[in-house]
């Protein structure tokens, strides 16, 4: 894949960005939503694709794309499709700081750093191409305007945008509730977007984001040493996940 397209998961993460303040508006259901926009990057490039509810593997060749290509390596491991609410639902420590790090690399956004309380380290992102914030939201305004089914990758960004709750920091206010109303509807124009934007709600509402850790059935044996099941795949490098807790990002 090349580079010199943005992914899903970047364009999520600008849109997400306030302009005044440097924080990211729905810090806690974003980190899903970059979780679930890598799972659609990964689709339109080939790599994976539906399976019903779950996310199979069908091209495990790398993208070019490290956390992208992290993601898929996971997903191969599992040596199965997995349920895209299971998959959204693990553990996504670091991710956000990931993709923010990325766009200070990319020239996309500036680190400023300051302090919470006067007392801990904290760093805002200040967007550096503006234009290319408007742009990703003249895609979604003019798909939310004319009506017209709008490219796969415009219409994933908008179920993704709805799903994780940016419709009121893109339209506030009563103004913006009609456009609100019609960035939802976006979400039926792309298969895996709503497969992945539904799956990302049904996480934050608690609906089947973790395999249930009750009392195994009767007839189930336990793993060897009595351990339990490996933990849910987290999507971003060990490495990167010791580094990401570095320093505390404001939201």
């Amino acid at each position: 894949m090349g580079r010199s397209r943005r992914t899903i998961p970047e364009e999520l993460l600008l849109l997400a960005l306030d302009p005044t303040t440097g924080t990211t508006a729905q810090p806690q259901s974003l980190d899903l939503g970059l979780a679930g926009a890598q799972l659609v990057e990964l689709a339109l490039a080939g790599r994976i694709a539906p399976d019903g509810d779950r996310i199979a593997v069908v091209a495990p060749r790398p993208t070019g794309d490290p956390t992208l290509d992290c993601a898929l390596e996971l997903l191969r491991r599992r040596g199965a499709p997995v349920r895209a609410v299971h998959w959204i639902g693990g553990p996504r420590l670091g991710l956000r700081q990931t993709y923010l790090s990325h766009l200070e690399r990319c020239g996309m956004v500036a680190a400023v750093p300051g302090q919470m309380c006067g007392v801990l380290p904290t760093t805002r992102y200040q967007a550096t191409e503006t234009a290319i914030s408007r742009e990703i939201k003249a895609r979604l305004d003019a798909a939310i305007r004319t009506g017209v089914p709008p490219d796969p990758r415009t219409a994933a960004l908008a179920a993704l945008a709805h799903a994780v709750g940016l419709g009121k920091h893109l339209y506030p206010g009563n103004e913006g509730r009609s456009s609100r109303s019609r960035l939802r509807d976006l979400i039926r124009h792309d298969p895996m977007g709503g497969l992945v934007a539904h799956a990302v709600m049904d996480v934050q509402n608690g609906a089947g984001a973790q395999p249930r850790r009750s009392q195994a059935p009767a007839g189930r044996q336990a793993a060897p040493g009595g351990r339990a099941a490996a933990e849910p795949a987290r999507g971003v490098p060990t490495q990167q996940r010791r580094g990401s807790m570095a320093r505390v990002v404001a939201h």
